[in-house]
């Protein structure tokens, strides 16, 4: 199972910021030392390039970030420091999770160890989401595979507002999004399928809702791959999430997920999404967990 990976995801910020930006490096680390994935199975990814970026974002807006021009309202909006490498760590995010739905669709199950800016718009950027990953891997695939019919997944605990947005009059594209329907951080958008859970919802009631409402949506749109943003935001310590799912929770949305699409040959690629633990390893261990599970289950079907 490929993984893709940069040094250049990790950006240098203030000290005290929310954002636990070394969650990708850290996560990688335990993936390796935890043996679930070899040196190997981790590929290493540089910046995507111009003409994809411009698929989906206005030119201007890639502009302002490249050259660091973004004005206060714009900076506390998107909650990242406008900095000369942030262009660089973004172009590396969407490169990592274009590669990843590409491998997906060869291999049947892939994981970018970071991606799932699902905040940002074609013009703006938002909670920490400065170019939509999501987006731009999708229409890079409808530009090599043409009639290929992507859903999106998204167990973030907030809203995919930004794909939702950018995605809406695409009919080969469905998104899918649970989230707390109560959460203030982000304006909603209108996305194919959007399931609204209640503030600080429990295990149990979440997982119902889940997987009553995504079998439903599986029913009406058969996607040629899915794109899953899993989000660790959902746990019961996370600063913004507003959910309270436990690990054991949280582990037995992926299996269910995961096994869901491998079973019935749909090809999926996993990204990280949003997770702002006030522990903040252990919104590495969360990401790793996922990856872990996606390891095992892609092992067992190469092997059945």
């Amino acid at each position: 199972m490929r993984c893709f990976y940069s040094q250049n995801l990790e950006l240098q910020l203030p000290s005290g910021h929310p954002f636990p930006m070394e969650k990708f490096r850290v996560s990688k680390d335990m993936l390796l030392e935890g043996g679930i994935l070899k040196p190997e199975e981790i590929v290493e990814v540089g910046a995507a390039e111009a003409h994809v970026l411009k698929r989906v974002h206005d030119e201007a807006y890639l502009g302002r970030i490249y050259r660091g021009q973004l004005d206060m309202k714009e900076q506390i909006r998107l909650g990242l420091p406008a900095t000369p490498m942030l262009y660089q760590r973004s172009v590396t995010e969407v490169e990592a999770t274009r590669q990843a739905c590409h491998a997906a669709l060869e291999e049947g199950v892939a994981v970018c160890l970071a991606g799932g800016s699902h905040h940002a718009f074609r013009d703006h950027g938002e909670g920490y989401s400065v170019f939509n990953d999501v987006a731009v891997a999708v229409q890079d695939l409808q530009a090599q595979r043409p009639g290929i019919k992507v859903m999106i997944v998204d167990t973030d605990a907030l809203q995919g507002n930004g794909t939702a947005s950018i995605l809406a009059d695409d009919p080969k594209v469905f998104t899918y999004s649970i989230h707390v329907g109560m959460n203030s951080s982000v304006t909603k958008a209108h996305g194919s399928l959007d399931v609204e859970t209640v503030r600080y919802v429990e295990g149990v009631m979440y997982l119902k809702q889940l997987f009553s409402t995504l079998a439903a949506a599986l029913d009406t749109f058969s996607p040629d791959l899915v794109i899953w943003v899993a989000g660790a935001d959902n746990h019961s310590n996370d600063r913004l999430g507003q959910m309270w799912l436990s690990p054991e929770d949280m582990e037995r949305r992926d299996e269910v997920l995961l096994g869901a699409f491998l079973r019935n040959r749909i090809p999926v690629a996993v990204l990280y999404g949003g997770g702002y633990n006030r522990e903040s390893e252990f919104t590495s261990r969360l990401h790793t967990r996922t990856v872990a599970v996606a390891k095992r289950l892609s092992d067992a079907l190469r092997k059945s």
